[in-house]
């Protein structure tokens, strides 16, 4: 994967590219909206934790497919309020951490999701030879 940051634009304003190029051929993920819901049906208060359990979610995606986050060319991820935007980014930080391009991303506040407790959703694209 290639970063397409140019110079032409401004910077991003977090930790992402404005654009990714694919390699020819690559495979690709894509990922369903992933909520706070931990495995055991529970779902934890505060933006961080319910992000944290997204990316956990998104990882076993990946690596059902063979992939980690290095192959991560998009993250589109969904807020109830700008108050949750801090702890997600904290969570998506970490789990770019080691990411050797980072990707495009998107954030969008939203109404809410499915259940009035959710204040998070991320999805993903992933590509990878």
């Amino acid at each position: 994967m290639k970063s397409l940051t140019p110079a032409a634009i401004a910077p991003p304003f977090a930790r992402y590219s404005h654009g990714v190029e694919l390699p020819a051929g690559a495979r690709v993920v894509r990922t369903s909206g992933q909520l706070g819901l931990a495995q055991d049906g529970t779902v934890p208060e505060g933006a961080q934790a319910q992000a944290e359990i997204c990316f956990a979610n998104i990882t076993a995606i990946l690596t059902e497919a063979g992939m980690d986050a290095g192959d991560v060319c998009h993250v589109s991820a969904y807020v109830t309020d700008r108050a949750h935007m801090p702890g997600y980014m904290a969570a998506r930080d970490a789990f770019l951490a080691d990411a050797p391009v980072l990707p495009s991303s998107t954030l969008v506040i939203v109404s809410g999701f499915t259940r009035p407790e959710f204040v998070v959703g991320v999805e993903v694209w992933a590509a990878a030879p």
